[in-house]
């Protein structure tokens, strides 16, 4: 059986509609629909049948979603295993890194890499989700927490240190807290979804709830434009804010909290050559800019 037909049947029953398999997977709507009805006729059963809110499996297809995902996992074993041995080093390197990230620390970095392997092509894919490295959606990953995938080869790079900041702007209209009471006269930049400031406003005393926060918003790149704006206080990387001239820190004993840095690859790739010259630019550049004072 054609692999390809069994990759299509799993994202229409993963993602429950032939408009959304085709996005996930980089085809046409029509091109799912022949996938679909070819394995249909292959296997001579009905996988799916058509609801008013898209496609659902019929028993003889959910009886296959398991045996497919193993197939699945096999396909992305062999592909790794097989990219591990490439002694080539012209190719692909796929990294994957938070939004934050990926925006003000990596571009200089893939720059410097360019110039020294011109022969290696480099993609980012700028996502705080968790791409997965098995299945080759990304070679390289850069976490801000310790991996936990099987198969993977992890290196803690340091722990980016992280302050508290706001406009110079807002502060000169709003004044400049000096103590931890003067804080709750001030607005901050808070998360919509995400509860991880709140989680540290309660560590440090502070039981808040969301509606604490009057501007609020869960893309970090996006948070530290509102905090820059004159939205209210934030927090930030160090490094990021103390080169902005307009963004002032406030110097207050507020306990936060470093951020850990870690680099992972599958350990079948760790040896290919493109990798390796990647995973260790990357690693020293990234080792710099974690643990600067």
């Amino acid at each position: 059986m054609d692999w390809t037909l069994a990759q299509t049947f799993l994202a229409v029953a993963e993602h429950g509609s032939h408009s959304a398999a085709a996005r996930a997977l980089g085809l046409t709507q029509p091109t799912v629909g022949r996938h679909i009805k070819a394995l249909e006729d292959q296997l001579a059963i009905t996988l799916f049948r058509r609801e008013p809110k898209g496609m659902a499996l019929t028993q003889a297809g959910a009886a296959l979603v398991e045996p497919a995902t193993a197939m699945r996992r096999a396909a992305g074993a062999f592909e790794v295993a097989a990219a591990g041995r490439s002694e080539n080093l012209g190719g692909t390197v796929r990294l994957t890194a938070s939004i934050y990230m990926s925006h003000h620390v990596l571009p200089p970095i893939i720059a410097e890499a360019r110039e020294a392997y011109p022969e290696i092509a480099i993609e980012l894919v700028a996502t705080d989700a968790t791409e997965n490295l098995l299945f080759r959606e990304a070679d390289i990953a850069i976490r801000m927490f310790e991996p936990t995938q099987l198969d993977t080869i992890t290196r803690h790079l340091g722990d980016i240190k992280l302050g508290l900041y706001a406009a110079k702007s807002y502060l000169d209209r709003h004044g400049r807290p000096a103590t931890q009471d003067d804080l709750k006269a001030h607005a901050f930049v808070g998360y919509d979804r995400n509860d991880a400031i709140l989680r540290g406003f309660r560590d440090a005393g502070f039981p808040v709830d969301r509606d604490y926060f009057r501007t609020r918003c869960d893309h970090q790149t996006t948070y530290w434009e509102l905090v820059r704006a004159g939205c209210g206080l934030g927090f930030a990387q160090r490094r990021t804010a103390e080169a902005d001239p307009g963004i002032e820190e406030i110097r207050i004993d507020m306990p936060v909290p470093d951020l850990p840095l870690w680099l992972t690859t599958h350990e079948a790739m760790r040896a290919t050559p493109r990798i390796r010259r990647i995973w260790d630019l990357l690693a020293d550049r990234l080792s710099a800019y974690a643990t600067a004072p």
